[in-house]
């Protein structure tokens, strides 16, 4: 089963939240939508500005746990090495 380590972000530079998943769709909608009260409710952190897909979600979760840990630098510089226009792609998922 696939497992995806995604971040979400308020704006460009803003607070992130990075989480992990089987249904990326799924949660970013429930991010978006603001479904869940938490972190992620609270700070507003609606865009999906990075995500992996792992094939197992242990592997997803060890990986989502390793980037917690990262300083904030190292953060940015993943989102911008892959979105560096830090666009939403949650539109570019097949739902």
């Amino acid at each position: 089963m696939a497992a995806y380590v995604y971040i979400m972000a308020s704006r460009r530079n803003g607070t992130l939240y990075i989480g992990v998943t089987s249904d990326l769709v799924r949660r970013t909608y429930e991010h978006r939508e603001g479904l869940v009260d938490g972190f992620s409710k609270r700070y507003g952190t609606k865009l999906l500005v990075y995500f992996e897909m792992h094939d197992e979600i242990v592997r997803a979760i060890q990986r989502e746990k390793t980037m917690k840990h990262w300083s904030r630098a190292w953060k940015l510089e993943l989102i911008e090495s892959h979105n560096p226009d830090w666009d939403d792609l949650y539109n570019s998922l097949s739902v």
